[in-house]
């Protein structure tokens, strides 16, 4: 299976879990988040600037170290835009 196929079965980060269509959609752009409590999720970048996608992204889940209010943070991968490498949780 190729990259595109794969994301193409992914959970989009931030969709509600009974939405018809929960997977990415056509025209979007797409992160996959790796590591942490948001691994294997998808990120979309569509909207981000080249400067807000180089600084990474603190995304509030339930699921990480602090639990309700506190945020997962995704950097960059060098040399892969297509990735973002959990680096730890935050209050």
């Amino acid at each position: 299976m190729d990259r595109d196929e794969e994301l193409l079965r992914g959970r989009v980060y931030g969709q509600d879990h009974d939405d018809p269509r929960p997977g990415p959609r056509p025209g979007r752009v797409y992160a996959e988040l790796v590591g942490g409590p948001l691994d294997g999720l998808l990120l979309d970048v569509t909207d981000r600037t080249p400067e807000r996608r180089a600084a990474g992204a603190a995304l509030e889940t339930e699921l990480g170290r602090y639990g309700a209010g506190g945020r997962s943070l995704y950097d960059p991968r060098p040399g892969d835009p297509g990735r973002l490498d959990w680096s730890g949780d935050t209050p």
